[in-house]
């Protein structure tokens, strides 16, 4: 038996030897790589966070001391160590373990936080409640993989600077966050300044220069002037120390030892502290230390190569998009084009490469992508902002007031729209259609494959003069021909089937399945029109006389119901005094759990037999004479 199977909770890390916890680490490794071969999920950051997940388990006592994951997807380690090791073959698949913190897993999981640079605001304000309450336990933060970019996370450290809180914040720098010079000269700066006598040392020097009669404050202010010019020569004061937490780093982040005693120091600290943890993302895996992206983010792949296992046989959206942006960016020299810290998932790489002073990468800082297009657009360029549906959220604000208020020709390209699968409740682009159809002069469409993506992209950047928002969903999609159609005009939708006894009207990635539904149901006797609405809006005026002309319309979308595509046709019929039996499909008023895509769509009804079944009993019910 190895020692990953004895630990059933972090108590049990406790009693082992250094020796025994670099055996236990490698086990560890062994099993993520395991695990996300055969489900697929963040295997780099996990790997880089071995030892320090280990080190906080044994120097903390979680969960009376909080440990928050920011980004939530390095938690994977922590779950093994916190009594998940025999649940973590389930990551990722529905009923199972999620990839992410989980409040419902675990108490040792505080948050749901897969957003990244929200850790620091949950931590003070979990803070100021312990505080309040005189509940005891600290609060540490693990910040990395790039979170420290967003501004969230800024705007969160000025507070607890300034409130002095009791906070521990780890930033775990493995070479895409914010990355100072690691060295022998600041390792012996870390311990200096962590160790608990030089602390009491400094304070009792500025106590005792205070009181010294008429001279004291001059001669604390003399003192301190000359402590800084000191540090000055030996290490630059550090942005951190400016907002008012003592920093000390980096520290190796694969020496246990060394971490551990950093931690225990840092702990020792009153006052809010920052511990820089140098990392190696995808260490252990050789596959992984050798890839650019350290195998971030992955489907199953096959363990001995980290090659994925199974090549789609037809590109998905998110590269017909790539293509697509590429021949616009060759045929128009004013397309910029930016990522929130995301160009290779969003195809932005590809246009990179031909033109990479035209790609601009700001970060994981949505908020200010959308106000940054906003400013390239005033002044005469036509910026594309390529985003996930579940980022992009982040940037509402911006896009209502920066980009609509003004009327701006901002182009986004919105990635995984709709259900996205394994990643969860904050992965899935539920929101989109919903929140961009309530913005004045936003126009949202939705194409149902590639070589609509292609064609509606071109209608975007020709066919209107405002903001437009085009979605598609993750997965793969039929690679468009050659030949070249007239793009469409905003709110010209499309009638791919003609029936007569209801009317199937479609949005993105649905439309195939209302067009399946549509076969399944013919085999009944009844016989269904299907209508692409392709923009949901503007909505196309067609959607009245489908209304008019069939005695049901059945609305399918993969978005929220309240506020959706369906209620846009309702409210489009409403305003033309049309009374229709109209039934919306789409997602209920809840958060959707993990799982694969077509597990999750039956579970809503969105697959074709169930919507086949539900639209042939509405029918039945409504008594409708079904044959000709």
């Amino acid at each position: 038996m190895g020692f990953l199977e004895k630990i059933a909770g972090p108590e049990d890390l406790k009693p082992l030897t250094y020796a025994e916890l670099e055996v236990l680490a490698a086990e560890i490794r062994a099993l993520l790589v395991e695990t996300v071969a055969r489900t697929g999920g963040h295997l780099g950051p996990n790997l880089g966070v071995v030892e320090l997940a280990i080190a906080l388990h044994r120097v903390f006592d979680s969960p009376r001391d909080a440990i928050i994951w920011d980004t939530g997807h390095q938690c994977y380690v922590h779950k093994i160590l916190t009594g998940r090791r025999e649940a973590f073959a389930t990551l990722r698949q529905r009923g199972g373990l999620s990839g992410y913190p989980n409040r419902s897993e675990s108490p040792h999981d505080w948050v749901e936080n897969s957003h990244a640079s929200t850790s620091l605001s949950y931590a003070l304000g979990l803070f100021e409640a312990r505080r309040r309450k005189g509940e005891s336990g600290k609060v540490v933060a693990v910040i990395g993989d790039g979170a420290m970019t967003g501004g969230l996370a800024y705007e969160a450290l000025n507070q607890i600077g300034a409130r002095k809180a009791d906070i521990l914040v780890i930033l775990n720098d493995n070479a895409h966050s914010y990355a100072p010079t690691v060295g022998g000269l600041s390792t012996h700066l870390t311990r200096l300044r962590l160790d608990w006598r030089y602390q009491l040392a400094k304070k009792g020097v500025e106590w005792a220069l205070e009181r010294v009669p008429r001279a004291g404050p001059g001669l604390r202010e003399g003192a301190k002037r000359l402590k800084e010019s000191v540090k000055a020569l030996i290490a630059p004061r550090t942005f951190f120390e400016t907002l008012g937490l003592t920093y000390a780093g980096p520290v190796d982040g694969h020496d246990l030892r060394g971490l551990e005693e950093a931690l225990r120091k840092a702990a020792a600290i009153r006052g809010p502290v920052l511990l820089h943890v140098a990392t190696e993302k995808g260490k252990g895996y050789a596959p992984a230390e050798e890839d650019e992206e350290k195998l971030h983010g992955v489907g199953p792949f096959d363990v001995a190569t980290g090659a994925p296992r199974a090549k789609a046989a037809e590109p998905s959206f998110t590269q017909i998009f790539a293509e697509a942006l590429l021949e616009e960016f060759r045929r128009d020299p004013r397309l910029v084009a930016i990522t929130a810290a995301m160009a290779s998932p969003t195809g932005l790489s590809t246009v990179a490469r031909e033109f990479p002073s035209r790609v601009y990468d700001v970060g994981i800082a949505e908020q200010h992508a959308v106000a940054f297009a906003a400013g390239l657009a005033l002044g005469g360029l036509r910026p594309v902002v390529a985003v996930y549906s579940t980022f992009l959220q982040r940037a509402f604000d911006q896009l209502l007031l920066d980009v609509c208020l003004h009327r701006l020709p901002v182009v986004l390209a919105v990635d995984r729209a709709g259900v996205t699968g394994e990643d969860g409740p904050s992965h899935h682009g539920l929101f989109d259609l919903s929140y961009l159809r309530l913005m004045p002069g936003m126009a949202v469409a939705a194409p149902r494959d590639g070589a609509e993506l292609a064609l509606l992209l071109r209608s975007a950047l020709e066919r209107w003069d405002g903001p437009t928002a085009l979605r598609f969903p993750k997965g793969t999609t039929q690679r468009p021909s050659l030949r070249r159609r007239r793009p469409p005009r905003p709110g010209e939708g499309e009638i791919l089937r003609e029936g007569r006894h209801v009317a199937l009207v479609g949005i993105g990635k649905m439309t195939g399945t209302a067009l399946a539904a549509a076969s399944l149901l013919e085999r009944e006797g009844v016989k269904a029109t299907v209508f692409d609405a392709r923009w949901a809006k503007p909505l196309d005026p067609t959607l009245v006389e489908l209304a008019v002309s069939h005695p049901l319309i059945v609305t399918v979308e993969d978005n929220i119901l309240a506020g959706g595509f369906g209620a846009g046709v309702l409210e489009l019929l409403a305003a033309r005094g049309v009374r229709a039996p109209v039934v919306t499909m789409g997602v209920p008023d809840r958060f959707l759990e993990h799982g694969r895509q077509e597990e999750l769509h039956a579970s809503l009804g969105l697959d074709p037999a169930t919507l086949a079944s539900h639209i042939l009993g509405t029918l039945r019910q409504a008594g409708r004479e079904l044959r000709p």
